[in-house]
């Protein structure tokens, strides 16, 4: 079944809001606590500090509102990311986390599927976020296997990241289903004559990016029976 515009396009946002609630960089801040009230259990300040300076702790989010992204699978080397709707019924995602030859986690990797009948001859997207210090004019190459590899830009920047959206033939979707690693090579700012190489697992690629496909299946159609109701 043939994916929304709606649905490509939470896909396409996802993986730039999935780590961006927090910051990097740890702040310490320190308020005088309340004095504990005569006869009474101690104070707790605003901050969650109690009279003797320790913390009672404030209760976290527990990310399960609409807009949120969880994990709904793993295959592999690979999760399956989604968004949770008002219905329930969730848009999807496959991604993988990439790491350089030290292991260091270092840029991330989401894919799906685009609409039957979209223009152009791309039949799958996919968003490339690469740390904020790679050379954009060198772009990102990615190579199949032993194919050739292929030049892609990168879009833009955001605080997280900067961006490379890429689209898939059917030829090459099926290249990744039938491969074993694909590899990602991009260009460090501070050391243009260098290369950072990515190896990107394809164990796990063919049944993820099923899932996916099933998932935002379910999720258009969910979509497609409210429509007539809200136009009401």
């Amino acid at each position: 079944m043939a994916k929304t515009k709606t649905t490509v396009l939470a896909l396409m946002i996802a993986p730039l809001f999935a780590f961006s609630g927090g910051s990097l960089l740890a702040q310490t801040t320190e308020a005088p606590a309340e004095a504990p009230a005569e006869g009474g259990a101690p104070a707790v300040a605003a901050d969650g500090a109690s009279a003797d300076g320790l913390s009672m702790g404030t209760e976290v989010a527990s990310g399960s509102g609409v807009g949120d992204t969880y994990v709904a699978g793993t295959f592999e080397a690979w999760e399956q990311r989604c968004v949770r709707t008002e219905s329930g019924i969730d848009p999807c995602q496959l991604y993988t986390l990439l790491k350089d030859g030290d292991g260091n986690s270092v840029a991330e990797f989401t894919m799906f599927s685009l609409p039957a009948g979209s223009e152009g001859p791309a039949v799958a997207g996919a968003t490339f976020i690469a740390p904020l210090e790679t050379l954009l004019t060198a772009g990102m190459t990615l190579q199949i296997d032993g194919g050739a590899p292929k030049a892609y830009p990168f879009t833009f920047c955001t605080q997280i990241g900067c961006v490379s959206r890429l689209g898939f033939t059917a030829e090459e979707v099926d290249q990744m289903k039938k491969g074993a690693t694909a590899t990602i090579v991009i260009v460090p700012f501070v050391a243009p004559d260098e290369r950072v190489t990515l190896p990107v697992s394809l164990k796990g690629f063919t049944a993820g990016l099923a899932a996916v496909d099933a998932s935002n299946a379910a999720a258009d159609a969910a979509a497609a029976a409210a429509a007539p109701a809200a136009n009401e």
